[in-house]
């Protein structure tokens, strides 16, 4: 009897053990390449449960799903002789296991192989465009004649190509540091030539200013001489009819301006005048005074 049940279990055992490797489940995110000591036999790609032959076959996995490729930055010359730095990235898709298997067998393969025709194709898609088009609008067709060039080579391992995008470009550190020296010697000169062209003009508002300062003072002066001539004249005229209407009081008047006049000027000024001079005698005897009488004599 407890033989009977030890063989029976060791039966359960090695039914269980085929059966866990005889038996495999494929979900929705995966396919199958059914092997057979090394020789792909047959693929599966709908999901459910499957058998294989225990211990002769092996199941090997491969996504349905998009995957992702992301190749080393490289340097790239364009027709224009422009070099830039460029980054880029692609996704695919495993459309056929067995190809896939022959070709690369591994998906870690397959981004190896995958980046070097993406590089490949980078360098002479992009080797006959300038920079212009690169960075305008033209890049969407630029991408998809890339697309279109790697998806040739894809197709023979088994693969295709969702989409090749450029994730960034730029100049080579040198190339920035020439950039950025020729940009900055440009600045310069134009602000160079901007204060050469605000002094020329600062120069020319000057002479303006001046020319105008000369002709205003010039007008003044002669207005001035003008107004000085009309009130001289009115000055000799208000004189002489001041002289033909009483000259001794005419004579007083201007003596004693003459007199004002000295003695203002007296801090600065020295005369050397003669007592008896006729210059002083409004102050010598106040008979020349017109109008006065003389006092009599007690």
């Amino acid at each position: 009897m407890n033989r009977t049940l030890a063989i029976l279990g060791v039966i359960v055992i090695v039914l269980g053990f085929i059966a866990v490797n005889g038996l495999f489940v494929v979900s929705q995110t995966q396919q199958v390449l059914v092997v057979r000591f090394g020789e792909p036999r047959r693929q599966i790609q709908d999901p459910g449960l499957n058998v294989k032959i225990p211990f002769i076959e092996d199941a090997v996995y491969y996504e349905r799903r998009a995957l992702d490729v992301d190749p080393p930055k490289q340097q790239v010359i364009l027709s224009d002789q422009k070099r830039l730095d460029v980054d880029s990235y692609a996704r695919y898709r495993i459309i056929d296991p067995l190809q896939f298997f022959r070709a690369v067998r591994t998906e870690r393969e397959a981004r190896a192989r995958l980046s070097a025709i993406i590089n490949s194709s980078l360098r002479r898609v992009l080797g006959n465009q300038t920079l212009f088009n690169v960075l305008s609008d033209k890049r969407v067709g630029i991408m998809a004649d890339m697309k279109a060039e790697v998806n040739g080579s894809a197709e023979r391992l088994g693969i295709e190509i969702i989409e090749v995008r450029i994730r960034r470009a730029d100049y080579p550190d040198a190339t920035r540091e020439n950039i950025y020296n020729r940009m900055k010697s440009e600045r310069e000169r134009e602000a160079k030539e901007f204060r050469a062209q605000g002094f020329e003009q600062a120069q020319k508002i000057r002479a303006d200013a001046d020319k105008q300062r000369v002709v205003i003072v010039a007008e003044s002066q002669k207005q001035a001489e003008t107004l000085r001539g009309k009130g001289d004249g009115e000055a000799i005229k208000i004189y002489a009819d001041a002289f033909g209407k009483d000259p001794e009081f005419f004579s007083f008047y201007r003596s004693m301006q003459a007199y004002r006049t000295a003695i203002t000027d007296s801090e600065t000024t020295t005369m050397v005048l003669s007592p008896n001079s006729d210059f002083f005698r409004y102050f010598n005897s106040m008979s020349g005074v017109p109008g006065q009488e003389k006092a009599p004599a007690n």
